[in-house]
């Protein structure tokens, strides 16, 4: 089969290394790919938001199967402009991915089917906001309704700082329309574990559990990023939570967006929060999380592209989804400054030392070919070292061992990814 993949970042490559693993692969290509996809795939340049270019690209070079890999394409409607032309994509249609792509309406779907979620509110100006925060209990959350790169969310210890956030998101608009309506949510306390599953409409088969640093600094301090790091399986997801979420949370979605004439097919990742009075979701995501895939796509064991076809053909249940018995921690190596200012460019030396490497991976998120040939620095987040091990603990030290081997100017990293490891 010929695959293409959408996307550029280190879940794409992650999604690219699962599937160059199938025995059904004939070629692989990746729109628009990066440095270290081209060594899977044919990197083609098509930005994912180019529709049209994507779907003439598809019919031209025969592609059988299209996997979608970012939230910005699927909540755009790319599954739907592929459909409409025959051909085959994998990613839920633009009424799904509302899902991810408004907070208000996921917010709205979970109330409505009675999911487990924290107590919010939905504002379409400033002025109701601000109103609504002259009696609220602080800390509170303010999030920014549409699509924000994983950085629209603000917590706010007292009054006056969530003033400040409904300035900046609905007023400044610092993350663009996305802030064009706003929720605010109560704070919830406890620990975030994130869950990624695969769906065909009607049945789910969960992956694995995973744990996700936001912020740039050790010690979770700083400011909110895309990822920083993560680890799978967390100790902190137990039976006792798996059975209470698979009875309240994870089917009960499903079948709501069903209900709601919204089948989703594809991938939903649950954000979960672990709070004194049972698992919440914190948000959903439409697909792979960033840098979750890179934790958990590496254990797969089951066939990339049968998942795929089978999540497409609504015979999901017909898979026997399988994953190694392995642990697995991803570090990111960004550009120092992120995710505010920062260099771009920087040779990258040692990329070499991976190769051969079991168990031993380097998903690249922002890196491009230099004129020179020589592979360089192309945004905030640029590697993702993962590796596994027979425990958490295990791939913890390999992972550290791992970003020592590579190398480039403004190199920066957090040195407590899975820290929380010790505390299980």
């Amino acid at each position: 089969m010929n695959v293409l993949i959408v996307g550029g970042g280190g879940r794409e490559h992650a999604i690219a290394e699962a599937v160059s693993r199938s025995a059904k692969l004939d070629k692989l290509y990746c729109a628009p790919g990066n440095a270290g996809i081209a060594e899977l795939a044919e990197c083609v340049p098509i930005t994912p938001m180019e529709f049209d270019k994507l779907v003439k690209f598809a019919k031209d070079n025969q592609i059988d199967l299209t996997i979608v890999g970012m939230d910005d394409p699927l909540v755009g409607g790319i599954v739907d402009a592929f459909e409409a032309e025959g051909l085959r994509a994998f990613g839920p249609r633009k009424n799904a991915a509302i899902l991810e792509g408004s907070k208000a309406f996921s917010k709205d779907l979970m109330k409505k089917y009675g999911i487990p979620t924290a107590a919010y509110e939905t504002f379409d100006n400033p002025e109701d906001a601000l109103s609504y925060l002259e009696n609220a209990k602080y800390p509170i959350v303010l999030k920014a309704d549409g699509l924000a790169l994983g950085k629209g969310v603000l917590i706010c210890q007292t009054k006056d700082e969530a003033i400040e956030g409904v300035k900046s998101i609905m007023q400044d608009k610092k993350f663009g329309d996305a802030g064009k309506r706003m929720v605010v949510e109560e704070f919830m306390t406890g620990r975030e574990v994130s869950v990624l599953s695969f769906v065909d409409g009607k049945t789910i088969k969960l992956m694995s559990s995973a744990q996700d640093h936001k912020r740039a600094g050790d010690g979770d301090t700083g400011l909110n990023t895309g990822g920083m790091g993560n680890f799978s399986p967390s100790p902190f997801y137990t039976e006792e939570v798996d059975k209470f979420c698979r009875e309240h949370i994870y089917q009960k979605t499903v079948d709501a967006m069903r209900a709601e004439g919204r089948e989703f097919k594809g991938v939903i990742f649950f954000g979960l929060m672990l709070t004194q009075d049972g698992p919440k979701v914190l948000e959903y995501n439409a697909r792979f999380g960033d840098p979750e895939a890179q934790v958990v796509l590496p254990r797969l064991k089951t066939d990339m592209i049968d998942v795929c076809e089978a999540v497409i053909d609504g015979r999901l249940d017909e898979i026997n989804l399988e994953f190694e018995d392995k642990a697995a921690v991803c570090v990111v190596l960004a550009s120092d400054g992120y995710p505010l200012s920062y260099e771009k460019g920087k040779e990258i030396k040692g990329l070499e030392n991976f190769r051969g490497k079991d168990g031993y991976y380097c998903f690249h998120a922002g890196t491009k070919f230099a004129e020179d040939g020589k592979i360089v620095t192309n945004g905030g987040r640029v590697l993702g070292i993962t590796a596994k091990g027979n425990t958490l603990k295990e791939a913890r030290e390999k992972a550290y061992e791992a970003t020592e081997w590579v190398t480039f100017d403004n190199k920066y990293m957090r040195h407590d990814i899975g820290k929380a490891i010790d505390e299980a």
